[in-house]
């Protein structure tokens, strides 16, 4: 019930809620371009524009994307400051995971939630963080979670590894049966992928409880 509605809702609404994380490429450019112009709806624009941006190779340019019908000066202007400015914080300071706890800072608003986040941590070959993206919300059984869901977005992002995270409302740190086999599941779907789960890791307002660190046999092929 809860995840029907947050589809409803826009994307402004959905990121106060959920966080920037929670919103798919499309939502986060129509955050960005705030509304359509010339007839043409910002829903529409940004799928335009979220093809543009997958096909670019290299810097992008003011020119390509005034190009997109909808979007001007100002438009064009404001995307291309986001994405040099996520560009430098990507230089200089990529998050890298060595270590469970590496990731907390990435969840830290999940750990505090009433209702439970399922997260998905993509990583590049460095271990360094590629995306983070809550793939659903106030799901009661996590085993009803489908390998796509969890991996689709992985492979876009060139990910060749992926962190499980999921939050305890109750504040329970341990790991329940379905959180087992769900990990062990997404483990053999990873392994298919070529794409390696990393660790399963359950966090909470108490703290984080690593599933590999527990029961390594999950993940092993």
């Amino acid at each position: 019930m809860e995840q029907e509605r947050v589809k409803r809702i826009g994307p402004r609404e959905k990121l106060r809620e959920l966080g920037p994380a929670a919103l798919k490429d499309s939502e986060l450019l129509m955050v960005i371009l705030g509304s359509g112009s010339g007839g043409y709806p910002v829903r529409k624009v940004a799928a335009r524009l979220k093809r543009v941006l997958r096909g670019k190779v290299g810097p992008v340019l003011l020119h390509e994307v005034e190009e997109i019908p909808g979007i001007g000066l100002a438009k064009g202007a404001a995307l291309l400051a986001s994405l040099e400015l996520a560009r430098r914080r990507t230089e200089n300071g990529a998050v890298k995971i060595r270590r469970p706890q590496d990731v907390l800072p990435l969840v830290h608003d999940v750990r505090f939630r009433t209702q439970e986040h399922f997260v998905v941590v993509s990583l590049n070959g460095n271990h360094e963080v590629v995306h983070t993206r809550v793939v659903t919300v106030g799901l009661a059984n996590y085993c009803q979670i489908h390998p796509r869901e969890v991996f689709a977005d992985v492979i876009q992002d060139r990910g060749t590894s992926v962190l499980l995270v999921h939050n305890h409302p109750s504040g329970n740190l341990e790991a329940s049966k379905e959180d087992r086999e769900v990990t062990e599941r997404l483990a053999k779907a990873g392994r298919i992928l070529g794409i390696t789960v990393l660790d399963h890791i359950i966090v909470s307002k108490r703290g984080f409880y690593s599933i590999r660190e527990e029961a390594p046999e999950l993940f092993r092929a």
